[in-house]
């Protein structure tokens, strides 16, 4: 049976054995009890192979690897691993052994120990491999007992057959039903057909519920592929959406670092559909690129099935607490627009029929009224209907010829020229004489509209890119400036005009400086924490000071009663800054700091860390712990 929605997967929760509920209540509690950790792993220019990337627990000259993954070539990593403390590490594995050997490049994370709060969200930490020795991680290290016939990067834009065993059904299936095991066996990544090409415009297909690549055959076999390269999100759909949205961000922006395309059209199926408006509400406008989105029988109103699953089944999928009609994720998936620049296109199905289950009109799956939710037909430039069932409008001829003329459209409101209308910059990032550089801290380029009802756009920038054009970015007046955690930027922010014609330059030098910063989380509830979303901040308390201490010094930051956010411009300036519950410290000396932080109510946080210039620091959600 083919399952593409939490309603169709929940009515088959009645023929699981006993065995296979309690695993799938054993996935659920795991995938809210661990953390993903996820960064970059960068450095030693000549090397351009294989990496592996773990977290392990040291144990009397032994490390017990808790996660690895295999990456083809530097860059954007994500682990998955329980609640405790752990040493991240990456190397270069010249022969695939998944072994240190003499001669390859080993770097450990700066942030030691790595601390896992058990209680979901994201942790974000860089790793530095150098071709200096490790007293940590020594050669003969392994992160496996044996050698995968077959391992597969995680890294983003690897290359897959479209027949491949990972893409099949049946893994589409696994990742419904076991969420956590597909990722630590799997990962989630955004896989490529063939090698990038610069002169075709990537076209991202997000496939639904226990869905899996292969289901977007049809399209795939009959899109132009002198024109587009297809794009595929594959990542475990039981997983609650929330993670899933943010984990597309990551992957996107990743390629965006990699490769700086200049148009993205983006196609979802059914809850794919979900994950990518939720990507969009949230990180739309960091991705200019963006301009074209249809949507295919996407439960927009999600489905009230997925309230009962909740309520009577013993073991509940993560993603069906997002599905729920009257659940938060559904209620405030509209809660901000879709780019002004960004066009988008429902497409709906409604070949089902009446059922006990679904007596109001459908298809096969999904109601109407669901999939032409008000709030999405208002957004949509055009709504198309077609006589398909849920799994059928995906090989539709009347449906792809559609498509195919969306595609079409959208590459003639671009121009041929993807910067038509639009400007680029050209900006040269050097380090301070004798610093190292910077690349290691994955640095952005911000630009800040001058007028206020435009949102900053923000875009991955490496040492490849020094000396480059970037863009297009839509015309206007911005302040542009060079972030790079761990380092100071000179000159903070320049102004720039940018437009068709000219193409500013700006330089900027980074040199390596200390910096300590974190937030206060909110409570660790199962519901709000899932593992790979980003933990909310903590609401309703009151911050007296946060206080850090060396040997040397003393700072101490207190609530100024700013109503904006000011976070940006204090780092750019040099200044320590709290904002609500989120505080920096910069500009620090190397050493060892004790962090204090002191809420009304509650016991005084207290932990030492080590700083060190040119390294980023940033903690995970700090825990208060239960009030006084």
């Amino acid at each position: 049976m083919r399952m593409r929605s939490g309603t169709v997967a929940l009515l088959l929760c009645v023929g699981l054995s006993a065995c296979s509920m309690l695993k799938l209540k054993e996935e659920s509690a795991t995938f809210y009890s661990s953390t993903v950790l996820a960064g970059y792993v960068t450095g030693v220019p000549a090397w351009d192979g294989p990496l592996v990337v773990a977290a392990g627990t040291l144990r009397e000259g032994r490390i017990d690897i808790a996660h690895y993954t295999v990456l083809h070539e530097a860059g954007g990593y994500e682990l998955i691993v329980p609640k405790g403390e752990y040493t991240l590490f990456a190397f270069g594995d010249a022969n695939g052994n998944l072994t240190l050997d003499p001669g390859e490049p080993v770097g450990v994370c700066a942030m030691a120990p790595v601390r896992a709060s058990g209680s979901g969200s994201q942790v974000s930490l860089d790793v530095v491999i150098s071709n200096a020795p490790q007293s940590t991680i020594a050669p003969g290290t392994a992160v496996a007992a044996r050698v995968p016939a077959t391992p597969h990067s995680t890294q983003v834009g690897a290359i897959m057959a479209l027949d491949d065993p990972l893409f099949s059904a049946q893994a589409g299936q696994r990742g419904y039903w076991a969420p956590v095991d597909f990722f630590r066996e799997v990962g989630g990544n955004i896989y490529f057909l063939e090698e990038y090409d610069a002169r075709k415009t990537p076209v991202l297909f997000v496939h639904g519920a226990a869905g899996s690549p292969q289901d977007w055959r049809y399209f795939l076999a009959h899109l132009d592929r002198s024109r587009y390269q297809p794009w595929i999100f594959h990542y475990p759909s039981g997983a609650s959406l929330d993670s899933m949205s943010y984990l597309l961000y990551w992957k996107l922006s990743n390629l965006q670092r990699r490769y700086h395309y200049d148009k993205l059209y983006l196609t979802a199926h059914s809850m794919g559909g979900l994950v990518v408006r939720s990507f969009l509400s949230d990180y739309g406008d960091q991705f200019p690129a963006a301009t074209l989105f249809v949507s295919l029988s996407t439960p927009w109103g999600g489905d009230a099935l997925a309230d009962q699953g909740i309520a009577y089944s013993p073991a509940v999928v993560p993603s069906w607490r997002d599905v729920r009609a009257n659940g938060r994720f559904v209620q405030t998936l509209f809660r901000k627009p879709l780019p002004r620049e960004l066009d988008y296109y429902l497409m709906f199905g409604h070949g089902g029929r009446y059922s006990l289950l679904r007596p109001a009109s459908n298809d096969g799956v999904i109601t109407l009224a669901s999939q032409l939710r008000a709030d999405a037909q208002a957004e949509a430039r055009r709504v198309f209907g077609y006589d398909a069932g849920h799994v059928g409008i995906l090989s539709s001829p009347e449906v792809f010829a559609q498509y195919a003329a969306l595609l079409r459209a959208a590459d003639q409101r671009g121009g041929d020229a993807p910067a038509a209308g639009k400007g680029k910059l050209r900006v040269t990032i050097a380090a301070q004489p004798g610093a190292t550089p910077a690349s290691a801290s994955a640095p952005v380029l911000v630009l800040q509209p001058r007028d206020a009802a435009r949102e900053r756009i923000v875009v991955p920038v490496g040492a490849r890119d020094s000396g480059r054009e970037l863009g297009p970015f839509p015309p206007g007046a911005y302040q542009v400036s060079l972030l790079a955690r761990g380092f100071r930027s000179t000159p903070a922010a320049v102004p720039v005009h940018i437009g068709p014609g000219a193409i500013p330059e700006l330089a900027f030098t980074l040199a390596p400086q200390g910096t300590l910063s974190g937030y206060i989380g909110a409570e660790a509830t199962s519901a709000d924490n899932p593992a790979g979303s980003l933990r909310a901040e903590r609401r309703g308390i009151v911050i007296e000071s946060i206080v850090l201490a060396s040997a040397s010094e003393r700072r101490e930051i207190r609530p100024t009663g700013d109503t904006g956010d000011r976070t940006l411009e204090a780092y750019q300036a040099g200044q320590d800054h709290l904002f609500k519950t989120f505080f920096s410290f910069v500009g620090l000396a190397e050493g060892n700091y004790e962090l204090t932080v002191n809420v009304a109510g509650y016991a005084p946080y207290r932990h030492t860390y080590r700083v060190l210039p040119g390294q980023p620091g940033f903690l995970t959600a700090i825990d208060l712990g239960p009030p006084r």
